[in-house]
């Protein structure tokens, strides 16, 4: 029986936490994640998804502030354990407990590119055609351990944030359970520097959009769904839309066709909107945001 600490925080870690806890020659002695956090308009303090699945399992939980902590790294040296597993926990692991047993990282990423915090996001917002999972010896830098193993997977030329997140999810819970059941056998690989590449955190700025080149804003709507979303100066948001094609050259903007899809020209390319919000307002389908406005064919969108 392989003893594994597990730490991890959101859905994806959850997925991969569920299948650790199925497998039969693994026995999930204890989970870190992070502290209860208010969520919504009414603050309501909101557990993490791995805590709710652990204590469903009785599995003890631990919600340190900050891990470094004396108390936090003791109880983790207190445990005894074959393996640590690690899977979007929000904490920078110390010394002490990369040293205490085998760390192991799952990144959603072909590493060395894309290390940091929004890899899936950074592989559209490039229109990548793959990407995958790699499960990693931690060390202590960000997401430059030597490489154990790599799913890698394609991406669809449509697919939206959510969707890889998904794909990418049940492939990284897969390869956990194999890295811990193979792990005697796999030879660590240290990762090329030369290339290597980062991703950062996303903010709502990052959403901000202006009609230049289609591809881009494309990639980027599908990049940033739900959030932070992707939104016009005017803050009027592009819900859902479609690529009409990357070549031809528009006024940025200009209303080229007017339906249940309205088509807008870029510097480079045309895009067709289905749904828009306007600031402070309800979403709503793009036919009714154009009459409301008194738009026509040869105006711009802003």
């Amino acid at each position: 029986m392989k003893r594994v600490i597990f730490m991890g925080t959101p859905d994806y870690a959850e997925a991969i936490l569920k299948r650790l806890i199925e497998e039969k020659n693994i026995e999930v002695v204890s989970v870190y994640t992070q502290p209860d956090k208010p969520v919504g308009r009414k603050k309501i303090l909101t557990p993490p998804p791995v805590k709710l699945l652990a204590l469903s399992n009785d599995i003890p939980v631990f919600q340190p502030e900050r891990l470094r902590e004396k108390e936090a790294v003791a109880s983790v040296l207190n445990q005894e354990c074959d393996y640590i597993v690690v899977a979007a926990y929000g904490q920078i692991l110390p010394k002490e407990i990369l040293q205490h047993a085998p760390c192991i990282n799952l990144h959603a990423s072909i590493l060395p590119a894309y290390r940091g915090a929004s890899p899936i996001q950074q592989a559209l917002l490039n229109g990548d055609e793959k990407t995958g999972v790699t499960a990693m010896l931690m060390d202590e830098g960000l997401d430059t351990g030597d490489i154990l193993k790599i799913h890698e997977c394609r991406i669809d030329p449509d697919e939206t944030a959510p969707q890889l997140f998904a794909k990418l999810t049940n492939i990284a819970a897969d390869l956990t359970v194999e890295v811990v059941n193979e792990f005697e056998t796999l030879t660590p690989i240290p990762q090329d520097e030369s290339k290597a590449s980062h991703c950062k955190k996303i903010t709502k700025a990052d959403g901000l959009v202006e009609f230049d080149d289609a591809q881009t804003v494309y990639n980027k709507y599908r990049a940033f769904t739900p959030w932070p979303g992707i939104y016009l100066q005017s803050g009027l948001k592009l819900k859902e839309m479609r690529l009409v094609e990357t070549q031809q050259k528009h006024k940025k903007g200009e209303i080229l066709g007017i339906g249940e899809e309205t088509v807008v020209g870029c510097a480079k390319g045309s895009l067709a909107l289905r749904r828009l919000q306007p600031p402070s307002k309800k979403e709503m389908d793009v036919f009714s945001y154009i009459n409301g406005q008194r738009l026509q064919v040869g105006n711009t969108l802003s």
